[in-house]
């Protein structure tokens, strides 16, 4: 607990007036060294704090401060964290899951919206928001039939400011792209890193998925739209450079699953592979207790662990230090070393969520696809 909250806990009376004070002069929740002290104000029975941290209980109390209706709960956390997180509120037999009021920073994903508290250390990177000097690339909407997935497949391709077709130009195809572009905001920080010179002027299609835990679960026919299809459709329409060094598979969780997946079943078609937070499960023995849906990705990395084999010539691999898949992460990057490639791995103190995929984007596309500045500086 933060010393001003000790101090206002321990005075021998506390009026409404002193909590409105309190509360003006702390940000919430408070962050002292590696120490957080989450704050809810208002009439409940319970709070909980429900936080996005594997290993620990997922529902920790708050306290109420004796003759008052705010509530408080500290916790460590490390320099770096960053932690996504709501509270559950019980109140006349009601139970509300509800952001932080208290506090203005949260961010959104596919299944609504968390609020979020940065460890001490923590900066939002700059180059993940919009930049007036950098010029915008292009979005294009484009869609392919497909005999191998039996649908239509929606596709945004990003084309960089300075796009020519007198040019070439390397290929990354990213996993669940609509989600990358609505929630890491991809496009933004593909137009500021270009314009730094940091990663090369790529042609990027953002590929969206049909049922995405079967298409991205070692997928037979996802493989062959990716190599048989996709591919071809976009060398007919842009100039691309034609070795699999200058062509990439990129995705996170299910997402990295597939782009695994594929550059196996297709060695040497894709020469660089960016595989954030994958959903790589396996078994040594027993069952697999994850649960059906990760049963064909058990099978895949089961197989894949006993016969790696030559995929990729360099594959970026990240993962959070909270997340339960960290164990999987870290086991299989021997195994991808074990196949001669190139591995870099990256961990940081946050959970399985978009904003996390987005801050590893930098590290990631830079070595993967350098721009100029790291071909004359490195």
């Amino acid at each position: 607990m933060t010393a001003a909250l000790e101090t206002l806990r321990h005075r021998p009376s506390i009026g409404s007036s002193d909590v409105d004070a309190f509360l003006a002069a702390h940000g919430v929740p408070i962050v002292e060294g590696s120490t957080c002290t989450f704050l809810w104000r208002g009439a409940a029975d319970e709070v909980h704090l429900r936080h996005m941290i594997y290993g620990l209980p997922t529902r920790i109390p708050l306290q109420r401060i004796e003759g008052t209706d705010l509530w408080f709960r500290a916790m460590e956390l490390p320099p770096l964290s960053r932690v996504e997180y709501r509270f559950e509120v019980k109140s006349a037999g009601h139970v509300a899951d509800l952001k932080d009021p208290l506090n203005p920073l949260s961010t959104r994903d596919p299944f609504g919206e968390n609020s979020v508290v940065h460890g001490a250390g923590y900066v939002t990177p700059p180059w993940t928001r919009p930049d007036p000097e950098s010029r915008p690339g292009t979005l294009v909407e484009s869609s392919i039939p497909s005999r191998a997935l039996g649908r239509e497949s929606r596709l945004r391709i990003y084309l960089p400011a300075r796009f020519r077709r007198s040019r070439r130009y390397a290929l990354l195809v990213v996993h669940d792209g609509g989600d990358f572009l609505n929630y890491a905001g991809m496009s933004t920080v593909l137009d500021n890193l270009i314009h730094r010179l940091e990663v090369a002027e790529m042609v990027v299609a953002f590929s969206e998925p049909g049922q995405r835990l079967v298409e991205y679960a070692d997928h037979p026919a996802h493989t062959r739209f990716l190599t048989d299809e996709l591919v071809p459709w976009l060398e007919a329409r842009y100039p691309l450079l034609p070795d699999p060094a200058s062509r990439g598979l990129m995705g996170s969780s299910f997402g990295a699953v597939a782009s695994l997946a594929a550059a196996w079943r297709r060695p040497a078609r894709f020469g660089r592979l960016m595989l954030l937070s994958g959903s790589f499960a396996f078994t040594d023995i027993g069952p697999n207790p994850r649960g059906p849906a990760f049963a064909p990705i058990v099978e895949f990395m089961n197989e894949f662990r006993k016969r790696p084999g030559p995929i990729s010539e360099q594959m970026f691999v990240a993962c959070g230090t909270y997340e339960s898949l960290i164990y999987e992460n870290r086991s299989i990057v021997p195994v991808l070393q074990s196949t001669g490639a190139e591995v870099r791995y990256v961990e940081a103190r946050d959970g399985h969520n978009w904003e996390n995929w987005r801050d590893r984007l930098r590290d990631g596309l830079s070595w993967l696809f350098p721009g100029p500045l790291w071909m004359v500086y490195e």
